[in-house]
């Protein structure tokens, strides 16, 4: 069954952010900020990249979709950082609704309309587990019967982690999450055209049955100044910096290496 997952970076929509601004021009001002974008670069390529290289099952597309008003030098650097990777195929698209845009593009992504598939959203700040992709291909067969008589369903992998990068290392707390961002797939029946992307990843449930694996964690959600969900008034995350332990884990669960983050974000 094919696996699709989509990812938007700085990509200027209408709509689609709790963040508002009152033009695109304004909200490509915030997105393509020097200060911003070069931290999202960071973690881009320490924390969201290093995991989709290392998925043990290699059979899947992501694609990557920009604006098409994102400058050229940073295109660029972000075609190298891919460069490697085969399943990343990034597409620039004009402004468009939030919803529609992304419902578009990955019912393009499609091999067959008329077959089934798998979808997740992968945001460019998060990390999944390098074993996500066999895992949520796993669910299809462990819910073949739901899958076979619904048209979507929901699949939550729930556990992670929270997580700060920065020139001192990495430092994070266990999390329980229901339906959260990172690492939630959608089983999407053949001929149906709704996508993962048409819920709020929250509210998913409501919609479709929903399945959820507890049994190991699954994510890393990167927290960090510009986050969009954190723009607001949000408790702080009760970190703590890794164990020796947890450094290895890390590095063997979502190819998180610290001394990697560490030198990037030293950088200047």
């Amino acid at each position: 069954m094919q696996v699709i997952g989509l990812c938007r970076f700085s990509y200027p929509a209408i709509g689609g952010f709790q963040v508002e601004h009152d033009s695109i021009e304004a909200r490509c001002a915030y997105l393509y900020d020097a200060k911003r974008i070069e931290e999202r670069f960071r973690l881009f390529e320490t924390v969201a990249l290093p995991c989709l290289r290392a998925q043990s099952d290699p059979d899947f597309t992501l694609v990557l979709v920009i604006g098409d008003s994102l400058p050229k030098v940073h295109e660029d650097r972000l075609r190298d950082l891919v460069a490697d990777i085969p399943q990343v195929r990034i597409e620039a698209h004009p402004p468009r609704q939030q919803r529609p845009v992304m419902k578009d593009i990955l019912n393009a992504a499609r091999h067959d309309l008329n077959a089934p598939c798998l979808q997740f959203r992968f945001d460019d700040d998060d990390a999944v587990s390098v074993d996500f992709v066999e895992r949520l291909r796993a669910s299809a067969l462990d819910c073949a019967g739901l899958m076979a008589r619904h048209r979507t369903v929901a699949v939550d992998f729930n556990m992670g982690y929270a997580a700060t990068f920065g020139a001192k290392g990495i430092a994070a707390t266990a999390i329980h999450r229901p339906f959260y961002t990172a690492a939630l797939g959608m089983y999407v029946a053949g001929r149906c055209q709704q996508s993962i992307m048409n819920f709020a990843h929250q509210k998913i449930a409501r919609f479709m049955p929903a399945v959820s694996y507890s049994d190991a964690p699954m994510f890393v959600r990167g927290l960090h100044s510009s986050n969009d969900s954190r723009q607001k008034d949000v408790r702080p995350a009760d970190v703590t910096p890794l164990t020796p332990d947890l450094i290895e884990d890390f590095a063997l669960r979502f190819a998180i290496r610290e001394e990697a983050v560490r030198q990037a974000f030293s950088a200047t």
